[in-house]
């Protein structure tokens, strides 16, 4: 069943409620995770926690939120809430907001309570047809701005990305590629994009991974992405993280899109344009049994 925490306390569905002068509601002063949760032999495992609250708490520290977020406290509610859910697979979020604050007045302050809220759902049921035969991925209008002081961090401002999803479903498409305003490939608008060459693996540089001074990078550090990095290493591929520009895209042998909900989904055409052989290649189709065998659960 649907599970609710929020701010220490596990309450009903409708009665989880945060203050209008909320800095979430108001002015979109937040971040959040978005998690799967697996049930096995009864244990409740959340996979990539610790990346996920780590990556949460960076962001908060790095964009001035909260000093004081504590790490094994998010995990443990997080826990928490989808053994309490009883669901053997759950959809999980973490999300921060600023709380009751106003920003202006307590600027050089941190004692503020933040609004902490995690919720337990049933997950996304993708159809196998995705996985089997890959997906369409259009390029999404609206671009990534480098420069932006949020780029490259999950915060709340999400609007702009489910306006391109909602384009790209009216295509047919399963996600919308985000190019930078350099025209440089960023991403999908809720994954990270990683493209097969030959012998090696190509995704765009992510926050944290640029080179000292260079322009910084709008890319969030995907937490599946880390783990297909590192399973595509050792398969021995050549893993590089670069400047990616649009005919990277076309002219790869394989194409995919990582995140927490569906882990490795396939793309086999962007646009018009028809990747590799049209199927997924076998690169992918090992990564996407990696990660089957990854979130394998009691109702697998």
């Amino acid at each position: 069943m649907q599970t609710v925490f929020l701010n220490g306390a596990f309450v009903e569905r409708d009665d989880a409620a945060v203050s209008a002068f909320d800095a979430g509601l108001q002015h979109g002063v937040g971040l959040f995770e978005t998690m799967l949760g697996v049930r096995r032999g009864g244990d409740c495992e959340v996979v990539g926690l610790g990346a996920h609250v780590e990556r949460l708490s960076e962001s908060a520290r790095m964009l001035r939120l909260s000093e004081d977020l504590h790490a094994e406290g998010l995990g443990s509610a997080i826990v928490q809430t989808f053994e309490r859910s009883g669901m053997d697979r759950a959809r999980l979020r973490l999300t921060v907001t600023g709380g009751d604050l106003n920003l202006l007045e307590a600027a050089g302050r941190s004692n503020f309570r933040p609004t902490v809220l995690v919720v337990a759902q049933p997950v996304t049921d993708y159809p196998e047809a995705m996985f089997e035969h890959g997906v369409l991925a259009t390029i999404a209008d609206a671009r990534a701005n480098p420069f932006a002081p949020t780029a490259g961090h999950k915060t709340l401002d999400y609007w702009w990305r489910l306006r391109e999803l909602q384009q790209a479903a009216a295509k047919g498409a399963g996600e919308s590629i985000v190019l930078q305003v350099s025209n440089h490939v960023a991403g999908g608008c809720v994954s990270n994009l990683l493209a097969v060459h030959g012998e090696a693996l190509l995704t765009p540089i992510a926050r944290g991974e640029e080179q000292a001074g260079a322009m910084p990078s709008p890319v969030l550090p995907g937490v599946t992405r880390g783990m297909v990095v590192g399973w595509a290493e050792e398969m021995g591929l050549d893993v590089r993280r670069q400047m990616m520009t649009v005919d990277d895209l076309l002219d790869a042998d394989e194409l995919m899109l990582t995140n927490s909900s569906w882990g490795v989904l396939p793309v086999t055409r962007v646009e018009g344009a028809t990747i590799g052989g049209g199927e997924p290649g076998p690169v992918t189709r090992r990564l996407v049994e990696r990660w089957g065998a990854l979130v394998a659960g009691d109702s697998a």
